[in-house]
């Protein structure tokens, strides 16, 4: 009764149970005797097949290994691969300190050329702080110039549209705006004037020396 209970569970369980794959041990070799892989073994580990694994059997086993040690020797191109990758990665103790004389030099020099702005920039200091000054004096005065102007238009156009009137409205900006138009246009006129007059002095001041001079008789 049992036996047939146990033959119906197992036939049960088989499908729930995946195929297990055939593994197939490699050959052991004879006592004392090498490994080694055949190339087309597809079930050979990659890492059999490459030349770190015979450079490994040889350095293992010597001659009995059966590898030949001239072809563990990269060849030329590769050697001159390695020898490249040495010299970028592994540099030589004389370019290692060249390296770092360059290195150091260029530091020394930039800290030089700081030094130098630094010392330029504190001796131009007090006449930079002096104009700053200047200039401040300068803009404020214009501001307080730009104000006192604005004050006396804004009371010049409500003598004209009375006290009731919104300085905010439009027609009254508009009615400021021209008679600042009209006030710089006079006030450029006017320099315009003066200068023509200063230039009619100056050029009459050197004919009035002369004629004074040539006109003086000896007594």
């Amino acid at each position: 009764m049992a036996a047939p209970m146990q033959r119906a569970w197992l036939g049960l369980l088989r499908p729930a149970v995946p195929a297990a794959r055939s593994y197939e041990a490699r050959p052991r070799p004879p006592w004392g005797g090498v490994y080694r892989p055949a190339p087309d073994d597809p079930f050979a580990p990659k890492w059999q097949l490459q030349p770190a694994y015979e450079a490994k059997l040889y350095g293992r086993h010597g001659s009995a290994s059966g590898v030949d040690p001239a072809q563990l020797w990269p060849s030329p191109a590769k050697l001159q691969e390695m020898e490249a990758e040495e010299r970028e990665w592994y540099p030589g103790l004389r370019e290692m300190e060249a390296a770092l004389d360059k290195k150091e030099q260029e530091e020394e020099r930039r800290r030089v050329e700081r030094e130098k702005l630094i010392a330029a920039n504190m001796a131009k200091m007090p006449q930079m702080i002096e104009d700053w000054r200047q200039e401040k004096v300068a803009r404020e005065e214009k501001e307080r110039e730009d104000k006192a102007r604005r004050e006396r238009l804004l009371a010049k156009a409500q003598e004209l549209f009375g006290h009731k009137v919104d300085h905010r409205s439009t027609k009254f900006q508009e009615l400021v705006q021209e008679m600042e138009k009209k006030e710089r246009k006079e006030l450029k006129l006017k320099k315009k004037q003066l200068k023509e007059e200063a230039k009619k002095a100056a050029a009459a001041a050197p004919e009035a020396v002369s004629v004074s001079a040539g006109g003086a008789e000896p007594v």
